[in-house]
């Protein structure tokens, strides 16, 4: 379909309504253990890809790494990617869930435990958002390797909203026995 805009033929218009202007770039967390871990996590980039006023704009290497907790279950592999959105916090949150419900049949009853796919958000522009549903910085981001290692090869200098420190400053700076091996 064309349309004419000012004696200007065009033949993509949602790009004359995609304001780069309120765009948010948002990092997401994806990780699995369970079933084909490199399909799972292709699948949720892709699934994520699709989400309304969104587009992935960088995706690190995956890596294969050690669970955290107490429950025995095999390794994750895991990614971050990040998001160029127009989506406020809550709603891409609630699209990040019904990712996980509906397209991988995540129920969330062991804590901690295996999982086809865990979609997290870390981190959304530089806000910092503390409600009983959603945190953000995801509280847990600058305690895990698994998650520092690929975002800190999209975004090294990225701060983090609320220690003022980069992305390389927590990864080095982390004491963690995890095992995170790029594959």
């Amino acid at each position: 379909m064309f349309f004419k805009v000012r004696g200007v033929t065009v033949d993509a218009p949602e790009r004359l309504c995609f304001n780069h202007s309120v765009e948010n770039a948002a990092y997401i967390a994806l990780g699995s253990n369970l079933g084909d871990r490199e399909l799972n996590l292709l699948r949720a980039v892709a699934e994520v890809g699709r989400l309304p006023d969104s587009r992935v704009t960088a995706l690190s290497a995956f890596y294969e790494t050690s669970p955290v907790g107490s429950v025995k279950q095999d390794a994750f592999y895991n990614a971050v990617l990040r998001l160029s959105t127009r989506l406020e916090p809550r709603s891409l949150l609630a699209h990040l869930l019904r990712i996980e419900s509906e397209i991988f049949k995540r129920s969330r009853t062991i804590h901690q435990g295996p999982r086809r796919m865990d979609l997290d958000l870390l981190l959304y522009g530089d806000v910092s958002i503390s409600e009983k549903d959603l945190i953000v910085p995801h509280p847990r981001l600058a305690e895990r390797r698994f998650v520092l290692q690929p975002l800190g090869e999209i975004a090294p200098d990225l701060l983090h909203p609320v220690t003022g420190k980069t992305i390389l400053e927590l990864l080095s700076s982390l004491k963690s026995d995890e095992t995170v091996v790029k594959l």
